[in-house]
């Protein structure tokens, strides 16, 4: 047969049979429970959708990239937010308390006022009104 004489011409059987074609050296099969994912329970006050800035924000993301789906708020601009405002960025959108939301809000609509720098703005020099501004 075809594939005795591929198996015989390359030396040797590994790959012969799907358990063998997926070891990994060192491991015992199957893989140790330390890699298996772990379920996480959610909080009581966990918030799937988020209202900000009239957008609205999936709460099951991070914080980090939820923010992203704001207009104007790019992932540099949604990290130096949320480090202004205290917040862990392993943290869920959903976990985020009112006082949260509300501090991300203040600083996304008055960046220049947390010492947030003009050149990561969006609106630098507006032509209609000379003003530097995120949206």
């Amino acid at each position: 047969r075809w594939t005795n004489l591929t198996r015989s011409h390359f030396g040797s059987s590994i790959g012969s049979s799907p358990k063998q074609r997926f070891h990994r050296p060192g491991w015992s099969s199957p893989p140790p429970s330390s890699l298996k994912m772990s379920i996480q329970f959610q909080s009581q006050n966990f918030q799937h959708i988020l209202r900000m800035c009239n957008t609205n924000v999936d709460g099951r993301q991070k914080v980090m990239y939820a923010l992203t789906a704001i207009r104007g708020m790019g992932r540099r601009i949604s990290n130096i937010v949320c480090k202004k405002c205290d917040i862990d960025l392993n943290k869920r959108a959903g976990e985020l308390t009112t006082d949260e939301v509300n501090k991300i809000v203040a600083v996304i609509s008055n960046p220049m006022q947390f010492k947030i720098p003009s050149w990561m703005l969006n609106r630098q020099r507006d032509p209609k009104d000379g003003k530097t501004s995120q949206k």
